[in-house]
């Protein structure tokens, strides 16, 4: 088939921004110091560590046994800040969670027990599932229960996560730690000769603020949850002074001078990173959200925004021993603008991997084949409009509780244009993109979108899968929880 290759395009709409936030008064958030992190920044009343001597957590390795995992959700004390305990709520009791490594189409089934105190909705995000095992919103696990997740896993190879996603309260709950990696790999993935083992690690970065006693901060607006949302101040997004990697403040990571496979998550509830490494060193990106690029690109530089990944490769064989790579984010300074360090401490043993000059095929959607275009605008509601008692962020005009915003036919091919007033990351429940690669060079799949302030870009969007009711979102979980959520269904 054939289409341009700019099947993810941008087109300009500063002014629309400007309007908004000109109307929502500085009194209760910032854009996140201009750099498209928007939502406002919450100090932690603790000293902080310094950076780069905490060293990189890794998630243990949870892989099926007969098909089938098991986890729970509970809460557990454990340590952030060096010499304090932090309480978190995560999956086995740790944050991030363990990483499920499961096999393209083989089904993965996820038993979760859920041993905390409040409801909680486990979704795959990226996967490829049916509605009533996707993690609908309100489809609650109650405390005490129990539930199995079926996962088909007839997609790609690609690096997913696992998040709660309950309705109202998603926000707070990955906040306090209900987050993970789910890395699907395949055969043909393998054959490629990237660094696997040791050498293929997750990297799950979140940005995080601390009370006096070492808790997590975060600004409900009742604290007892009998309504939802977070105080004024932060209804734009939390952002926190504190960047963790694998749940560890600006830890540092001891590598051989060879070649290293990074999953990075940006598992930030609001903030927006756009990370570059010093020392000349550069990423060689080979994956986005959904699987393998068709070809390496090389970058100084990637952004990235709530809920997107990266499959990257760094290569440190030519570094001398002894030198530390720091990667930074470069929209920020001070703490938010480090993120981790690597530290180069001996010679590789061996090392046989490579990055080969073709990694996958990805076959490119006919433009001319599309069924129907659909318009879809992220933005502020009318003051005092929402079910909050305040402005609700919607989709255009409407929010979670406003019955579907369209139907999709399966086995059609859709265009979405989609537009912003200010800085949304747009995620949708079991669908893809096909947008351009990195770069421009070739076609790449991803679930989440980065809409900049007042931005818009185009996508063609396959309708697969399955049939039933399933939702689309902005992945600022602030925004989520205040109905930037809407529902569509996907029918025969």
């Amino acid at each position: 088939m054939s289409v341009s290759r700019r099947s993810f395009l941008g087109w300009g709409g500063a002014a629309v921004a400007t309007a908004v936030l000109a109307g929502c008064g500085s009194n209760w958030f910032s854009a996140g110091s201009g750099t498209g992190s928007h939502g406002a920044l919450l100090a932690s009343r603790i000293p902080l560590p310094d950076p780069f001597r905490v060293p990189l957590p890794i998630p243990p390795n949870l892989e099926p046994r007969d098909g089938t995992i098991e986890i729970a959700a509970r809460r557990s004390a454990v340590e952030i800040l060096p010499g304090r305990t932090t309480e978190i709520l995560g999956y086995e009791g740790a944050f991030p969670g363990p990483t499920i490594r499961a096999r393209s189409g083989e089904e993965l089934q996820v038993r979760l027990q859920n041993d905390s105190e409040i409801d909680t909705v486990l979704h795959l995000h990226g996967g490829k599932t049916p509605a009533e095992h996707d993690g609908y919103p309100t489809d609650l696990l109650v405390p005490g229960a129990e539930r199995t997740y079926v996962y088909p896993l007839e997609q790609r190879a690609a690096p997913l996560w696992y998040h709660d996603h309950a309705m109202d309260f998603t926000g707070p709950n990955v906040y306090a730690g209900l987050a993970g990696m789910a890395i699907v790999g395949s055969d043909d993935e393998d054959a490629l000769g990237l660094p696997t083992g040791d050498r293929d690690l997750p990297l799950v970065i979140a940005d995080r603020s601390f009370d006096d006693d070492g808790a997590f901060m975060y600004p409900l607006a009742d604290p007892s949850r009998a309504r939802p949302g977070v105080t004024m101040r932060y209804h734009g997004g939390v952002l926190g002074d504190c960047v963790l990697v694998n749940g560890a403040p600006w830890p540092v990571l001891e590598v051989d001078a060879a070649r290293y496979r990074f999953r990075i998550l940006n598992a930030s509830n609001a903030r927006r990173f756009q990370l570059s490494l010093d020392h000349g060193v550069a990423f060689t990106q080979v994956g986005t959200d959904l699987g393998l690029l068709e070809r390496p690109v090389a970058r100084t530089s990637i952004a990235m925004a709530g809920a997107e990944r990266a499959d990257v490769v760094i290569d440190f064989s030519g570094v001398p021993v002894g030198t530390r790579v720091t990667m930074t984010n470069t929209l920020e300074h001070g703490g938010p603008g480090q993120v981790m360090q690597f530290h180069v401490v001996r010679a590789a043993a061996s090392d046989d991997t490579r990055v080969p000059e073709v990694l996958s095929t990805i076959e490119e959607l006919d433009r001319a084949a599309v069924d129907v275009t659909r318009d879809l605008h992220f933005s502020l509601g009318a003051t005092g409009s929402g079910h909050h008692g305040r402005a609700d962020w919607t989709v255009n005009g409407l929010t979670f509780h406003d019955g579907d915003v369209f139907t999709s036919r399966l086995g059609t091919l859709e265009r979405w244009r989609l537009s912003s007033d200010v800085h949304h990351p747009v995620h949708a429940h079991l669908l893809g993109f096909q947008v351009a690669a990195p770069g421009g060079d070739g076609l790449a799949w991803k679930d989440t979108i980065d809409l900049l302030p007042g931005s818009g870009a185009e996508v063609l969007v396959p309708i697969e899968g399955y049939t039933g009711r399933y939702v689309l979102h902005c992945h600022n979980l602030e925004h989520e929880d205040m109905m930037m959520m809407v529902n569509f269904s996907v029918v025969a």
